[in-house]
């Protein structure tokens, strides 16, 4: 059974997609940008959960929600609504630390994981079906994402129990060569890579533009 993590932060005004509002601010001039940035990323939040719970009703497959931005019980809440019931806390620290936390519970239980954001308007479960089956021949799968970072990660059964190996240390996150530098870490320990087509995180207003009707 592979998990499948959805690393997301809670939904609320001036604490998400801000560089989003700030561009819906100075382009548009809204008084109202942080509110309006703050309904597009429940609006992602909610089809990352519908694509990810109907690719778990037809496939061996776990979803767990990490949230960013809320306690254990309001975390348990949102994960309800969403119809994601495996609920757990991302924790402190930078995004190589967060997501090195939500892997160990795949180490623990030997299990291979996948890891996506909630950035994803094109997310579809011909992707992530295809990281699955990429990470029974791979130890690492990557979703290149087109601001130099990557949408999605896969760690095989293989890499799962090499917690030393995973190419999370060192890596310039937030930056456009995440990609690049990841690529980097997992040739020196000579692992097996492999990636799924690249899609768009939608960070900022130029993002949103080929999405409005």
């Amino acid at each position: 059974m592979v998990e499948i993590v959805v690393m997301a932060r809670w939904p609320s005004p001036g604490r998400c997609k801000r560089r989003l509002s700030c561009d819906l601010s100075h382009a548009l001039g809204l008084s109202n940008s942080s509110e309006r940035a703050t309904r597009i990323q429940w609006r992602l939040t909610q089809h990352t959960a519908a694509v990810v719970r109907g690719l778990a009703g037809a496939m061996e497959m776990k979803p767990v929600l990490a949230v960013n931005g809320l306690g254990p019980r309001a975390a348990t809440r949102w994960g309800q609504q969403l119809g994601l019931g495996q609920v757990r806390l991302q924790g402190r620290g930078q995004l190589g630390t967060r997501l090195r936390r939500q892997l160990m519970h795949g180490h623990h239980q030997h299990r291979p994981c996948l890891v996506i954001g909630t950035d994803l308007p094109e997310l579809n479960a011909d992707d992530l079906k295809q990281a699955v089956e990429h990470l029974e021949h791979h130890d690492l799968v990557l979703g290149p994402a087109s601001d130099g970072g990557y949408w999605l990660l896969g760690i095989g059964a293989s890499l799962i129990r090499r917690p030393q190996h995973w190419p999370l240390i060192g890596i310039p996150w937030g930056g456009p060569t995440v990609l690049e530098a990841t690529l980097e870490a997992a040739r020196r320990p000579q692992l097996s890579c492999t990636l799924v087509p690249q899609r768009n995180d939608l960070d900022h207003w130029s993002d949103l533009k080929p999405w409005q009707g």
